[in-house]
């Protein structure tokens, strides 16, 4: 079986699928990406798929249910590069692919997910740091 490599970028994962995706590729891909999600805490997703020709109901399948475990696990997806062929091929097949956003490349992939970045622990210390808070110490509020 062949395993598909999950790259990590800053805290986003790619996943550039350059083999033909049979249904053990698939099922094996799901298992890793989500095992990394977790292991990484990343919060978004690239499913690169400009490389495949065709996409059957299963892999199509398979990329709504990536899509809806990696975001229960607060990771968002959006799958990159799908040709014009692909797209007709899953409308015609009834696959709405509910949850999967798409981009036309990684680049605006990448875009789309800083969009919807949650914060950044250090925004979030810094938004903390005001001088709004009380205190009973006299000496501190002269």
């Amino acid at each position: 079986m062949d395993r598909i490599p999950v790259l990590k970028i800053g805290d986003i994962l790619l996943v550039s699928i350059q083999v033909d995706m049979d249904d053990h590729t698939a099922l094996g891909l799901q298992d890793d990406l989500t095992e990394r999600i977790v292991e990484t805490h990343a919060h978004g997703v690239i499913i690169d798929i400009t490389a495949l020709d065709i996409v059957d109901s299963f892999i199509g399948r398979m990329l709504s249910t990536i899509a809806s475990v990696s975001r229960v696990l607060d990771a968002e997806t959006v799958v990159v590069g799908m040709r014009p062929a692909v797209a007709i091929t899953l409308v015609e097949l009834g696959l709405s692919l509910t949850g999967v956003r798409t981009a036309l490349n990684v680049e605006r992939g990448m875009e789309l997910l800083a969009r919807t970045a949650p914060p950044r622990a250090s925004s979030i210390a810094d938004a903390d740091d005001t001088d709004d808070t009380e205190t009973d110490d006299p000496a501190l509020t002269r």
